[in-house]
């Protein structure tokens, strides 16, 4: 079973309630996770006090959370990342396609809920969809989670998702040695008094 990451960026913080029922739908998912908690410049919240009570103790093994920052590309380009809870912005979502991770999508503001409905068009994800007041359920995240990440149903998205990164890279490598051409043909021909 693959392991998942979940950051909102560092411009975007969940309010209170959405912070809980993301982290009783962690625990929900029995899915092993890293949670990047990011609190608003100049608030002295502990990270103890902002989660569910008893919360490290049932995640305890399989969920790690780090308050601040994290290394996300390195995590998203681990092997056993199988899943990406995000907001949806745009560097996010390249990031997350860039190494084939499906995208978990919980957008807040702007941009991000168009965002999350392409995430969904493209076949490389799957939004969380929050009830009728705004507000998300950890049922409904925990059950996203566990069919994105873990469940035969969401092999189709799994794959989607390699696809277009395998596809991204190649056409990385195209675009790489096309500048590589350009530069030696630049050269050899002694342009701008460059000869070599």
């Amino acid at each position: 079973m693959g392991s998942f990451f979940v950051s909102f960026g560092s411009e975007y913080f969940l309010k209170k309630d959405d912070m809980n029922e993301l982290a009783h739908g962690l625990e929900l998912s029995k899915v092993n996770f890293i949670w990047v908690v990011r609190f608003p410049l100049g608030e002295k919240i502990e990270l103890q006090e902002a989660l569910p009570k008893g919360f490290f103790e049932k995640v305890r093994g399989r969920g790690l959370v780090v308050e601040g920052w994290a290394p996300q590309t390195k995590i998203l380009g681990h092997k056993n990342i199988g899943g990406f809870v995000s907001h949806c912005g745009c560097s996010s979502i390249i990031e997350g396609m860039h190494f084939g991770v499906p995208i978990i999508a919980m957008p807040m503001h702007l941009d991000q809920p168009i965002n999350a409905r392409l995430v969904e068009d493209l076949g490389i994800g799957m939004e969380v969809v929050r009830d009728k007041f705004g507000r998300l359920q950890q049922e409904t995240v925990a059950e996203v989670i566990h069919k994105v990440v873990v469940d035969r149903a969401g092999e189709p998205i799994r794959k989607t998702v390699r696809d277009l990164s395998q596809n991204m890279r190649k056409a990385e490598d195209t675009e790489v040695d096309e500048v590589v051409l350009e530069f030696v043909k630049l050269c050899s021909n002694g342009k701008n008094g460059m000869s070599y």
